[in-house]
Formats: C-alpha cells, structure tokens, sequence
C-alpha cells in the first residue's frame, strides 16, 4: 500500500507537525484533544480534587468515566464539574440496557447544566458480562437496542417530545422540560463497521479502544470521510512500570478477559488479529480462564496495553494520534502512585509551575498523579 505523508498536531508541542504514514486531510487538522479517566485505580474519588482542578494546567482538557468495577459512569462526571467546570464530560460508555432510555437523557442533561466544557455522551452495547452476569438484565439485540437509544437521544436533545415505538422499547410523550445550554454530543462505543458508520451517521462519531495503534487506519477506514465537528476517540490503556515482567503480569488477566469477550474476539477478527488471540480463546471457551492468560501472547499484551517509563509510554501514545483522532483517552493502571517515575521528586523540574515547587520534601499523591500525567502528555 503507498505510504503518503502529513502533518498533525505534535502530542509534546502544539502546532509542530510529526510525520506519520497516513493521506492528509483537505482541511486542517483539528487539534487532539486529550483526556484521562477517572477515578484513578488507588485513589478515592472523594481525594480527586486536587488531580481535577490541575489537569488544565497539566495539558488536558477532558475527563471521562467508565462503567464497571464498581464505579458509576455519572457520579465522577458530577464532582468534575463541580471541582472544574471548564473541563469537557465525557463517558466511554454508558451501557444502553442498563438504563432506561429517558433515565440516561435526563442524567445527561442535567450533567450538561453543571459545565461549561460541554458534554459528550458516549452508549454503547457493553457486553453481557455487565448486562446480565451482574445486573440480570437479558442481553438482547445490542446494535438495535443502541441504535433505538441513539435515536431517542439525538431527537430529546433536538428538543422533540418523543412519544412512539421504536425497535426495542416504547415512548410515551418524554421530552425535556430545560434544553441544556450546550448540547451534548451523544457518540457510540463501537468496534467494528456497521456501529462505527451508525455512530458518524445517526450520532456525533464514536470512541474505540483495545486496539493495536497500526489498526487506527483499519478503522478511519470503516468511518470513511469524517463531516465537521464529529468525534473519532480512541481509549489507549497505560501502565507506567518500567519492569515489562510486572508490567504483563499486572494487564494480562484483564486482557485475557476483554480480549475473549465476543465483541472484542470479533472485532480483532475483523482487524486481522484473530491467530494471535486464538490459542487463548480456545482455553477461555474450554472454561479454562488460567489457560486463557498464559496463551496470550507477550506481543499483544505489550500492544494493547502501553507499558515502560513515562518517557516511553508518552512516545507509544503519540503512535495513536492519526489524522482523523479527534481525542485521545487515556487509561490508566499502576500498582501505586509512588512507584510513578521512581523517587518521589523525580522529574518536578519538567513539571507544571504549580506543581514543581513542590520541592524535594515530598509531595502529595495528586501532585505525583499530575506530574505523571504532564509526563505522558507533554
């Protein structure tokens, strides 16, 4: 395939172009917007002020949530915009069979009131292990129930009385009693061709992740030409361990349980991937959920899940921000902040202003967390 290259907004300078191996665009490229999901692994929610109200400073613009594992989706987006409103919302995703259908449109508008960084809205199918293992909800025709739920969104924001049936449920007069003042964009968790092009056509884009960064063109394929203000967002997962043994023995097991997942299964199958990942999808079909871990392979676990210094990760990060990303979310797992980056004032003098006069006495978890995350960004 002919390599054609072009310039994009520099992850460490914005503005200074980096060359990568993809067509450029006929306009010009939007700068990437950066977020971090919280709350991060080891650290309350209720001790988050601090990492909110200094993530401006350390380069980011948007915080998102993800649902499972305890945490809501909503809550940390409600502390957010209390602690920092000019920051953007952001999920990544709200499961559509979890909720009902005007119970997400209502959570999601009332959220839009509280900021002034705007709202983005992200639903998803999930997958049956949150749906019904956990929640005893039965998990029925996932792209039609996401689709009806994208459409009932898209028509309450519009400001439409909704009263009618849809594919999967019906409507009976709902609509809005207070538009939000900005609209929330309502994108979709998609993987593979049909919910990406039903996210860029009915919605305002999707967000992918689990992804090898060389599959990013595989999937601005599937989207094809992207209309203005639509959202491509891709989730990369970050473990900041410069031992690479730690670092896989920390991410497998939870590799070894998405990757095996049906969704996830075919969406690498789709991307290409499937005789990497075979070896251990036959032992977690077998019910063999060691089997599963010890047959996935170093390559994918090193792929899927970045890992190394933050100098390190901060340049495989920057391998996933293509023409066409619009945002980049990024995951987080370490075993504990104070191994981030090794002493504790390791690496201040790069830091924030705020955060660099922290001196060498010490410092706090948070200012350690935004130093890290400053790292990754800058």
């Amino acid at each position: 395939m002919t390599s054609h290259l072009s310039s994009v907004p520099d992850y460490r300078n914005p503005g200074v172009g980096v060359r990568t191996g993809l067509a450029a665009p006929s306009t010009p490229p939007v700068p990437v917007r950066w977020g971090i999901t919280l709350p991060l692994a080891g650290v309350p929610l209720r001790e988050h002020q601090p990492i909110v109200t200094g993530l401006a400073e350390a380069g980011y613009t948007d915080v998102w949530t993800a649902e499972g594992g305890g945490l809501d989706a909503f809550t940390p987006l409600a502390v957010t915009a209390a602690w920092a409103p000019q920051l953007r919302l952001a999920s990544a995703i709200v499961p559509v069979h979890t909720r009902g259908p005007a119970v997400i449109a209502q959570t999601a508008a009332t959220l839009a009131d509280l900021t002034s960084g705007g709202l983005v809205l992200g639903i998803g199918s999930s997958v049956a292990a949150h749906v019904t293992d956990i929640n005893g909800i039965e998990f029925t025709e996932p792209f039609k129930r996401t689709r009806d739920v994208l459409r009932f969104l898209t028509r309450v924001f519009d400001g439409e009385v909704i009263s009618g049936a849809f594919d999967t449920f019906a409507i009976r007069g709902f609509a809005l009693r207070d538009a939000p003042r900005i609209r929330p964009k309502v994108i979709l968790g998609a993987l593979r061709p049909r919910m990406l092009r039903l996210g860029f056509a009915e919605g305002d884009g999707a967000v992918t992740n689990m992804l090898f960064a060389r599959d990013v063109p595989t999937v601005l394929g599937a989207v094809g030409p992207q209309p203005a203000g639509k959202e491509l967002v891709v989730k990369v997962f970050v473990c900041p361990v410069e031992d690479p043994v730690l670092a896989r023995r920390l991410t497998r097991p939870f590799l070894a349980w998405i990757l095996n997942q049906e969704p996830y299964h075919a969406f690498h199958e789709w991307l290409g991937n499937g005789d990497l990942l075979a070896a251990s999808y036959q032992r977690y079909l077998a019910g063999d959920a060691a089997g599963a871990e010890r047959e996935l392979p170093d390559e994918v676990v090193d792929g899927l899940f970045v890992h190394g210094t933050p100098e390190e990760c901060r340049r495989r990060i920057a391998e996933y921000v293509q023409p066409g990303v619009t945002a980049i979310q990024l995951y987080l797992q370490a075993p504990r902040l104070a191994t981030f980056g090794g002493p504790r004032n390791r690496g201040l003098a790069g830091a924030p202003g705020a955060l660099a006069a922290s001196g060498a006495a010490g410092i706090s978890v948070a200012d350690e967390a935004l130093i890290l995350l400053h790292a990754l960004r800058s």
